[in-house]
Order: C-alpha cells, then structure tokens, then sequence
C-alpha cells in the first residue's frame, strides 16, 4: 500500500520522501483548513501517476466501507434473530478486530513501500486522543447494539442516515465546514424522512416488542447516529496533525482497543466469556458452530467498515464520509427487506425516498462545487500565462 502523504502541522519538518517511498498526493484542489492552515500536498497534476494511486486507495476504503456497513448490519441482526441475546457481546464484535489493522499498519514497511517505522510518528497527545475517542466510540457500539435488538434493519439503517444532518451541523461546529443550501436542503429531508419513519411506528413494531422497547431502540439508535456524527468531524479536525495513511491506521487501532476493553468490561459485569459460552451452547438456535462463525464474520466486517470511514475521513472531509455512510443506508434497507422480509410499506418508501433526494441534492451541490471551482483555476492559470507573456514583451 502505498504511503498517503499530507502536510504535518506547521512545528514540524516536512516528512523525507526517500526514493523508495511511493508518496500518493490528493488531486489538485486547494482545500485549505480553517483553522489549522494546512493543505494536502499538491506536488503532482490532476493526471499524474500518484493521483491514480490516490484513487485506487480511496476506491478501495470506499468498498471497505461499502461491504463492511453492508454486511454488519445483515450480521447482528442475524445474530439476534437466532437468539443471540447479549447486547455486551454485540458490541465486543464491533471493536474486537483491531488486530486486522496490523496488517495495513506493518505491511508497507515490512514489503519496502516505505521507510516509516510503523507508530514512530505517533506522538503521546495523538495516542491519547485516540483512547479517549476510543471510549466515546465504544458507547456508540453499545448504543448501535441496542437500537439493532429491538428495530428492524430497514428502519434502524434509515434512522441511522439522519447522522448526516447531525455531521453538517457538528462540522459547521469543528472544522468550519461552509453551509450551503444545497446542504440544507439535504438536513431538512432526511429529518423530515426520520420524523415520518417514527410515526409509522405501530405498523412496523416487530410481534411481541412493547411500545416502549420499540421507542428505546428508537432512541438508542439515534443516539448511535448523533455519537458517530460527532466522531467524524473530530477525527477531521485530529487528522490535521496526521500526514499519512499508516498513521490513521494506527490511531485507529489504538480507538479500538480502547472500545474493545470498554466493551470486555461490560461483557465481565454481565458475564464474561463464561456468558459466551452459554450463549452458544444453550440459547443460539444455530448450535455453537454457527454461533463461532457469526461472531467471526462480524468481527471482519465490522473492521472493513471503520477501516473505510477512517481512510474516507483522512482521504477526503467528514462531510464526504457522512455521506457516503448516508448512500449505503439505501442497501441496507433493501439488505433487510430481501434477507429478513422486512415490512416495506407506503411510509417507509416515501421516507426511502426522502432520503434518496436529500443525498443527491448533496451530490449536485458537490459537483457544482467541483465545476465552479475548475473554472476559477482555468481562469487564474490563463491570467497568470498573461501576465508571463506580458513581462516577456
């Protein structure tokens, strides 16, 4: 894998690039930070050989995340569907995987793709930035686990897609993220698609759950959503001080363990291990083999899922990742109809598509963007060969 090279924060000498470090830049754009005053470096043109990497690279986190949302979602609600009943357990599974982030962390290095020594960069505020981060993403773990127990996928995936507005507005906040109507017009939509999908709640509560498990779950899963909308525009702001790839995944590995001893905590006070075995033995209806193997697959896709969100923060802004997030929610939903007959009725369709709409005024407003700022570069690159030909004459 190739190293992802920004600028480190101004206290510090720019990185060596040694011959044999295959540096990726951005693509041309002048995404200046608002506070920090740091760029993504620029060194190469739109259509240069470190470009395509950096493409390949953010192709791949994007289908990382595009399977591990995906296929997460479908796999805990498999888990509970066959009387996994552990919430604890639910969300050990989510941070549990940390030590697959070994490999994109040690890899480069080990095969001479660069000369960085894996956490030689990591300073002490980074490493506690990232456990204290940790800890707060082990609670939206928790948070998620519960809201999934009590709601069908469909609708907790279409509840979750509101951490789009949340991630505007906290963006706006953190990392002074411009307000647009085009991002407006996104937040007003998918909330009004939330508003719609939570009066329609009596037509979709699973047999048996009570009204007021179903509006737990309801809450919870909200609250997974406003957690994670907060986690995206402070890791933006935290990857100001981070210039390359492994770093992010080092950070995020550090995040995870920190989630992981919460989540092992939890799962001590209610049991421990001892409850995992119980669970596989006595209540999962699938015997202990399946029990094993829908634990394991979880573990993976939910690692190739914040894998993804992490390189897609680092890559491009929390914005764009919330949105990307927001445009898998669509697959989960129809994941849930095809896989557990989930109710699709009128409300939800309408809400469906609510949310549909919301995201692809966003896209316009981005490719509007892109447009509009194309020209302004043609524009200053012709007067600046003006000006050139001028003092020649």
């Amino acid at each position: 894998m190739d190293t992802l090279i920004r600028s480190p924060p101004p206290q510090q000498p720019p990185p060596v690039h040694r011959p044999n470090d295959h540096s990726i830049s951005s693509p041309d754009r002048t995404n200046e930070a608002a506070s920090g005053g740091e760029v993504l470096l620029l060194h190469q043109p739109q259509k240069s050989s470190p470009n395509k990497r950096y493409l390949i690279v953010l192709a791949i986190n994007y289908i990382f995340l595009f399977v591990g949302s995906v296929a997460s979602s479908l796999l805990v609600k498999f888990y509970f569907n066959h009387k996994g009943s552990s919430r604890w357990v639910s969300t050990w599974i989510q941070c549990a995987g940390f030590p697959i982030l070994l490999f994109p962390i040690f890899l480069p290095y080990l095969l001479r793709f660069t000369q960085r020594k894996p956490f030689s960069h990591l300073t002490p505020k980074l490493c506690l930035l990232s456990v204290i981060i940790g800890l707060f993403l082990g609670l939206n773990n928790l948070l998620f686990s519960w809201g999934t127990s009590y709601l069908p996928v469909s609708t907790s995936s279409l509840l979750l897609s509101t951490q789009l507005a949340f991630t505007l507005i906290l963006s706006a906040a953190i990392v002074k993220q411009k307000i647009t109507f085009m991002n407006l017009n996104c937040v007003i939509l998918l909330t009004v698609s939330s508003i719609l999908l939570a009066l329609c709640e009596s037509h979709d509560r699973p047999e048996g759950l009570t009204r007021g498990k179903y509006f737990a779950g309801y809450c919870c899963t909200i609250g997974a959503g406003l957690l994670f909308a907060l986690y995206l525009p402070v890791m933006e702001k935290v990857y100001r001080d981070v210039y390359c790839y492994e770093m992010v995944m080092e950070m995020q590995l550090l995040m995870e363990m920190a989630a992981t001893v919460l989540a092992t905590i939890g799962m001590a006070v209610d049991g421990g291990l001892s409850e995992m075995k119980r669970e596989s033995t006595s209540r999962f209806d699938l015997g202990p083999s399946w029990y094993c193997l829908t634990l394991l697959f979880n573990i993976v896709s939910w690692q190739m899922c914040f894998m993804g969100t992490a390189g897609m923060v680092f890559l491009t802004t929390s914005l764009t990742g919330g949105v990307c997030m927001t445009a898998l929610m669509a697959m989960n939903v129809l994941g849930g109809v095809f896989v557990y007959k989930d109710n699709f009725g009128g409300e939800k369709a309408v809400s469906t598509v609510l949310c549909g709409w919301g995201f692809c005024s966003y896209v316009y407003g981005m490719y509007d963007k892109m447009k509009r700022d194309e020209e302004k570069v043609e524009i200053s690159h012709g007067m600046e060969m003006t000006q050139i030909v001028m003092d020649n004459r």
